[in-house]
């Protein structure tokens, strides 16, 4: 089947298309990335705005290619490592993703919390369990179908940065010469910024949701079985393509906006000390008008709504998956209590950090810290699942997603490396 070659067709399959790609990509900009972000604008302008543009085509290949290992073998990202490679591994990885997930759940809540009692004037620990709360319900208790849909519309919340980007009135000379001559200076405050950029974008949580979800569209089209779902048509991974291209563009435009918006704001106006994106939303409302705090400030709940549920959710299924368990977001609770367990109590993870008080800012590090660790081994395992022929017949990887995949590979190590020295560095 091919696209209606003119008249709504087209535009009503585009959309049908959108789907695991279009979530994965805009989950990303959770609110712990926007502060990522936005610290980076309000620190150094629009030197960082280069990176929205490196990032693209090495975030498409990664995703792309874990998008290809779910529809081609019928199994999420950890099980085909399980089944095919040495599972030692892949314990310590599960491990370190759990852990890092519920740092940037904790953070995500702290964020949404603070931006609720700024626009509320309601206590964040009031905010923290009934928001944690809500978004376990809606996860376990709806269908995958009403879910799915769920967190599909609330991507359209992540234009509000876009909006929020022109009404701050950048210099556009400024903005277009910053886009494509990177500027880059080697001090440690930089250097460390260029790290959290990297690894806020291409996070490990990512690779296992896109592969997950990939499976969950299948199961939720019949095919119930692994013999069922294995193989890949030529218009699926045409339509997977379009789909993940589409999200991780649009969440590298909303990254972009969030660094021109602050930068065309906070860092004009000598605002370069913050810590928080409720800080950069309460910043903004004297320097570009109510209309962009509010976008700005309701973008960062709704992303979190919609972050939240892929971090927990990928979390449990790279357990479930590791140990064999039934695992799926189209199964009653009853019928897959252990992954709805493990997601349950990675979200109550991140509220007993909150309730704890434990500094949102220091969560973010150490999820930054244990992400980074975890991506450059990860990444090499898929790309070593992607290119086996054992596994993915002869839907390996081709040239073009190596090339990309294996010089991401190569960034993040890098990145890694640089984090490390600069933390031991003090």
């Amino acid at each position: 089947m091919t696209l209606a070659p003119h008249g709504p067709n087209r535009v009503v399959r585009f959309l049908r298309v959108l789907g695991p790609g279009l979530v994965t990509g805009a989950s990303d900009d959770d609110p712990s990335g926007i502060t990522t972000y936005s610290v980076a604008g309000a620190s150094f302008g629009y030197a960082t705005l280069w990176t929205a543009v490196l990032t693209l085509p090495l975030t498409i290949a990664v995703q792309l290619t874990c998008a290809r290992i779910g529809l081609v073998t019928g199994r999420g990202l950890a099980g085909c490592v399980r089944r095919h490679y040495p599972r030692s591994f892949l314990y310590v990885a599960c491990l370190l993703l759990v852990a890092a997930n519920v740092f940037n759940i904790a953070a995500d809540l702290s964020g949404m919390a603070d931006v609720a009692t700024l626009l509320t004037g309601l206590p964040p620990i009031v905010f923290v369990p009934v928001v944690g709360g809500a978004i376990v319900a809606v996860t376990i208790w709806t269908s995958y179908a009403t879910f799915a849909a769920y967190l599909k519309w609330l991507t359209v919340v992540l234009f509000a940065y876009i909006l929020a980007g022109f009404l701050a009135r950048p210099d556009w000379l400024a903005v277009l010469r910053a886009t494509i001559t990177p500027d880059i200076t080697f001090d440690r405050e930089f250097v460390a910024t260029l790290v959290g950029i990297l690894g806020t974008t291409i996070s490990p949580y990512l690779f296992f949701w896109q592969a997950s979800q990939e499976v969950e569209e299948e199961r939720a089209q019949g095919r119930r079985t692994v013999a069922a779902r294995q193989g890949a048509t030529e218009e699926e991974l045409r339509d997977a393509r379009l789909d993940v291209m589409t999200g991780i563009t649009l969440s590298n435009v909303v990254f972009y906006f969030i660094i021109l918006t602050t930068a065309s704001t906070l860092h004009r106006a000598g605002q370069r000390e913050i810590e928080s994106s409720r800080q950069a939303a309460e910043a903004l409302r004297p320097l570009a008008g109510d209309a962009a705090y509010l976008l700005f400030a309701l973008g960062i709940i709704g992303t979190g709504l919609l972050a939240i549920p892929v971090l927990a959710g990928s979390a449990s299924y790279a357990v479930s998956e590791l140990f064999g368990w039934r695992a799926g977001l189209d199964f009653k609770p009853y019928q897959a209590r252990r992954f709805y367990l493990v997601l349950a109590a990675a979200v109550g993870a991140g509220m007993v950090l909150d309730v704890l008080q434990i500094n949102a800012v220091r969560l973010l590090f150490l999820s930054a810290v244990l992400n980074g660790a975890l991506a450059p081994p990860l990444l090499v395992l898929v790309m070593l699942v992607a290119n086996n022929r054992a596994i993915m017949g002869h839907r390996v990887n081709g040239p073009w997603l190596n090339v990309l995949g294996w010089f991401t590979t190569a960034i993040m190590t890098a990145a890694v490396a640089i984090l490390l020295a600069t933390s031991f560095a003090g």
